[in-house]
């Protein structure tokens, strides 16, 4: 049992970067954004790529980083400056980094067993290594979790959520609510392509296809946390999407021990956020 909450707390804290990112399009922009299954596979691929041609595993994550800012871009543009329904945009840009992350990778699964990894000095420390690792995980997701709480409260942070709630009012206010989405799609992008960089590294291989589906795990995730906590500031709302996100991998963990095959993996999950927005509309309705 000890085993199973360690490893829920460690893909927790990694998946957590992603929902954080899926908040700053889905929640603050209002933007449903599906360019994050292909800026996952981005991160991943990408890491794998570089940690094999001997770049230091920190350096390749800003690398990283910066190619999922790029992506999220991408799909920024093609809305705001291009008309592109958001839906379609992602659609489009996800369906493009599919052909991209192939050439990137040259093949569908790279292999990370043999290379020097972020986690490799951790995992070799022998009996405290998946402590450890709870530790370490733990420190990036929230470091990133201040960052975003920081940047948010900024002027150009403020604007981000202004557009996102009343785009015409704070184009009335002379701000260029095209670029603050680009802006924003980007930083989305960018932490959903660390957050896959970060799981190749914790598998141990980078798959072409490990992206499909984590817009869905990371609303489970959001919608769980905003559930159980009912955030009213930034701050909160970052913290309950890492605890939420925890607990998803928990109840996930569980399932697969009670005896949920792997293969209903998907179906569960979708059945587990209609449960959840069901619950939210009958509890808003009796208020």
């Amino acid at each position: 049992m000890q085993e199973l909450f360690l490893s829920s707390f460690q893909q927790g804290f990694v998946i957590s970067l992603a929902v954080l990112g899926i908040y700053i399009s889905f929640r603050i922009l209002n933007f449903p954004d599906l360019t994050c299954d292909g800026s996952f596979s981005l991160g991943g691929g990408l890491a794998a790529v570089l940690l094999a041609a001997g770049i230091n595993p920190y350096l390749g994550l800003l690398v990283v980083l910066a190619a999922g800012f790029v992506a999220g871009a991408c799909t920024g543009v093609l809305n705001s400056r291009f008309k592109i329904n958001p839906l379609l945009a992602g659609i489009l840009m996800m369906t493009m980094l599919y052909s991209i992350n192939l050439r990137i990778m040259n093949r569908p699964n790279y292999p990370l067993l043999d290379l020097q990894t972020i986690l490799k000095p951790i995992e070799d420390m022998g009996d405290y290594s998946q402590i450890a690792l709870v530790v370490f995980l733990g420190v990036i997701a929230l470091f990133f979790k201040l960052l975003i709480d920081f940047f948010l409260k900024t002027e150009i942070g403020l604007v981000l959520i202004s557009s996102g709630d009343n785009e015409k009012m704070t184009q009335g206010l002379g701000f260029n609510t095209g670029r603050i989405k680009i802006l924003g799609m980007g930083l989305s992008n960018a932490l959903i392509a660390v957050s896959g960089a970060l799981t190749a590294q914790q598998f141990g291989f980078a798959d072409i296809s490990m992206g499909i589906g984590i817009i869905i795990v990371g609303i489970a995730a959001l919608i769980l946390g905003e559930s159980l906590f009912h955030p009213k500031t930034t701050f909160v709302h970052t913290l309950a999407i890492i605890i939420g996100t925890i607990i998803y991998y928990v109840i996930v963990s569980l399932g697969l021990r009670m005896g949920l095959a792997p293969t209903d993996f998907k179906i569960a999950t979708a059945l587990m956020v209609i449960a959840v927005l069901i619950f939210r509309f009958k509890r808003s309705e009796n208020e």
